[in-house]
Order: structure tokens, then sequence, then C-alpha cells
């Protein structure tokens, strides 16, 4: 059996979870979530808990249970707590500023990067090489994220660039002079 498919989601004070046919909705302080669940999963919700049950140990069951599980759990946490993914720019020139829709960022290019977030996206620059982008559903924080990380992302020779934070980059060894 799956090791997470088979643990319990405990819902917190404050949340309410409907699931309908292959429809699930999550309401919290924050905001609201629904997405599309599989129809063969088993989803029951008993008290303040939901368990998620599937039918026979075919692969495909296998791998639909642990997701399903994971799916619910991602809506419960975004709408209570949120999600966060801090991202830092290293180089001579680069700096991210905050503007009233959206974000500038001066990555080196001879222009300049306006990013508009999607609805239920912040971005916040805490300082010019900081960004921070949060959100309750960690699907759309987590690419918005990648996107602002592929304008350039960290080249391996002397480390400039956008990277999340703590991500180590292999640098290699430039041309030696003979």
């Amino acid at each position: 059996m799956s090791r997470i498919g088979k643990l319990p989601i405990s819902i917190p004070q404050g949340v309410e979870v409907k699931i309908q046919d292959s429809l699930a909705r999550v309401k919290g302080p924050r905001g609201e979530l629904k997405t599309r669940i599989s129809q063969e999963m088993e989803v029951k919700q008993e008290n303040d808990q939901i368990l998620v049950n599937r039918p026979s140990d075919s692969i495909r069951h296998r791998s639909l249970h642990g997701l399903t599980r994971t799916l619910i759990y991602n809506m419960v946490e975004g709408v209570t707590t949120g999600f966060k993914k801090n991202l830092e720019i290293v180089g001579v020139g680069f700096k991210a500023e905050k503007r009233e829709k959206g974000v500038v960022l001066s990555l080196g290019f001879s222009h300049t990067i306006y990013l508009v977030p999607p609805e239920g996206i912040t971005i916040n620059t805490p300082s010019p090489t900081k960004i921070e982008v949060s959100g309750i559903d960690k699907v759309l924080v987590g690419e918005v994220a990648a996107k602002i990380r592929s304008y350039r992302p960290p080249e391996p020779y002397k480390g400039k660039g956008v990277r999340y934070e703590g991500e180590s980059v292999r640098r290699k060894a430039g041309k030696t002079a003979g």
C-alpha cells in the first residue's frame, strides 16, 4: 500500500472540504481552490479527516493513490498557510524592483523584463537581489518561480543569474593561461 496515500488528511478549523464526483473543493481563510481528481479513487470524509482508498493493487491505482492524497493535502495546506518560493539574483547590476502590478527585472539584457503575476500570486522584493513568490496554489507558485528563474538561469562559470534560495550551482573551471 502507498505510504503517502494511506495517511489521513486532517482538516483544520475554518476549512471546508467538498468532494463531489471528480471535483474537490477546499475553502479556507486564504481563499478557495478546486481541482479534478480521479473518479477511480475512493475519497471519504469522516469527521475532521479525509481518507483516500484505492479499489485495487494495479499499477495505475497505486500511482493515483498517492497523487490524489497529495493534491488534496496541498489544497488544504494552501488555504490555511499558503506556499512561498524564494529566489536570489546574483550578478553585478542584476536586480528586481516591485511596481504596482508586477515586477521589473534587470538581468543584464539590453531591455528590462516586466512580469505581471497571474491571479492569486503575489511577488515581493524585500531587497533588490531577493524575490519572494507566494500564493495558495502550490503548482502555480512553482511555475511562476520557475518562469522567473528561466529568464536568466545561473551559469556555471561565474554563477551569475537567478537561482532558488539555497540552490547550489556547480562551478566549472574556466580557461587557464598557459
